[in-house]
């Protein structure tokens, strides 16, 4: 069975990145991108912790980003849209919403790196978001968009209470 998160991972970072782009260069946009993979991975850790859940997402797919298009105003179609829909299947909403209230949160973020020590995925390898969690100032600038709590909240709140239900105290980390 399928257990690789990456494509999701990629397709939910790519679109947080398209809908809050970043600040700057290439320098910039790679700073982003990697605070917005990093967030992702968590959250994705979180929502699918064990080997069979990702295997479940990987046979069934993630859902897409139309709701999350519809959200944020990038569902116009500009003519483009076509050609542009193969990776937008690969979005969770879940996950990119949990990313987003990750990035507009950094106490959150920490309590979620918490509860994924307990989780399958850490276990194979030490794991480390800096990034995410202690993201420095050329980071912030890069990512202004992409942590602003305020332009965060539509897609961090759709989920936000799921999210909180997982990092509760004594909550195990399973399907």
């Amino acid at each position: 069975m399928l257990t690789d998160l990456s494509p999701l991972i990629a397709a939910t970072a790519h679109w947080l990145t398209a809908a809050f782009p970043p600040y700057g260069g290439a320098l910039a946009s790679a700073r982003c991108e990697a605070q917005a993979r990093q967030a992702v991975t968590v959250a994705a850790w979180l929502r699918y912790p064990t080997a069979l859940d990702a295997g479940l997402v990987a046979l069934v797919g993630p859902g897409g980003a139309a709701r999350l298009d519809r959200i944020t105003g990038a569902d116009a179609d500009d003519g483009t849209r076509e050609a542009d829909t193969a990776w937008r299947t690969w979005v969770d909403e879940v996950v990119a919403s949990w990313a987003a209230a990750l990035l507009a949160d950094p106490d959150l973020a920490g309590r979620a790196m918490e509860a994924l020590a307990e989780g399958e995925h850490t276990k194979t390898a030490p794991v480390e978001f800096r990034r995410l969690l202690t993201p420095d100032e050329d980071d912030r600038r890069a990512a202004a968009l992409l942590r602003h709590p305020d332009l965060l909240a539509s897609v961090a709140e759709l989920h936000h209470a799921r999210l909180l239900d997982r990092l509760a105290p004594g909550r195990a980390v399973t399907a």
